[in-house]
């Protein structure tokens, strides 16, 4: 029996994995059975290694249908559209995007860090109806599809896309902001010190961290020791599981107010 032990629906396009000693032959048979039995996917993929880089690209190889790579995935009553190979996009994390629009309260400005094709931002701008909402992020391809995504979902009067490196482009911003939302990718920087210095008083920043559950501590104290260097009084009022992201390994989300 062919060996599938995972899928990603990303809208129109299916990615598959399969066990690794899985013949060609029998991927490509079963890629024919899951077309046949999801109506919305046009195309299956086969997911042949990890998210990797700064910019977290993708691999996969064709198997069946339309030979493509550009997704258009609905969430939370949002359209998106964006390439699956050098888009990093997860729809796990719909639910977690669809939390923090519910905690952004009306007239806030919300700065999102690592914003990818943008989804934070617009579910935030058409959910939680904020002042504004900016969007920063690396990859120019990410950022070309952030624009036409915006335009897609009728919120460029709140929405803003900031291409370039959150390093080089947070100092030259003038404003701070009452919500920082850090998608951060799974890096050693924190990105915490350049974070620190573009919330209000009384803000809040959701971090994500990747941690194993017995070094959640660690994470806990590396957020105290930034915000000590950066001289803000903080305390953490959330601590979340959002995802696991490989075997004992989990994506955390800290909320940190900022006293």
């Amino acid at each position: 029996m062919v060996g599938i032990y995972g899928q990603d629906i990303l809208g129109n396009i299916a990615i598959l994995k399969f066990d690794w000693v899985e013949t060609l032959r029998n991927k490509k048979k079963e890629a024919l059975k899951f077309l046949r039995g999801h109506k919305g996917v046009r195309t299956v993929l086969e997911k042949t290694g990890k998210f990797s880089g700064r910019l977290r690209t993708l691999k996969t190889r064709f198997l069946a249908g339309d030979k493509n790579l550009e997704a258009l995935y609905r969430e939370n009553g949002c359209d998106f559209r964006f390439n699956v190979e050098s888009c990093y996009f997860s729809s796990r994390l719909a639910s977690e995007r669809l939390e923090l629009a519910k905690m952004t309260r009306k007239g806030e400005n919300v700065l999102v860090l690592f914003g990818g094709v943008a989804p934070y931002a617009i579910v935030i701008a058409k959910l939680a109806k904020p002042g504004k909402v900016v969007s920063v992020e690396l990859g120019r391809e990410c950022s070309k599809y952030a624009e036409i995504n915006v335009k897609r979902n009728k919120v460029a009067d709140v929405v803003s896309i900031v291409q370039g490196d959150v390093r080089k482009v947070l100092p030259k911003m003038n404003e701070k902001f009452s919500r920082i939302v850090m998608a951060r990718p799974n890096l050693k920087d924190s990105f915490l010190d350049v974070a620190f210095k573009k919330i209000k008083k009384n803000g809040i920043m959701h971090y994500y961290g990747f941690y194993e559950e017995d070094e959640l501590e660690k994470m806990i104290r590396m957020i105290f020791d930034e915000a000590s260097k950066a001289r803000k009084k903080i305390r953490i009022i959330g601590l979340k599981k959002a995802g696991d992201i490989g075997a004992y390994k989990y994506r955390y989300r800290a909320d940190i107010k900022i006293c």
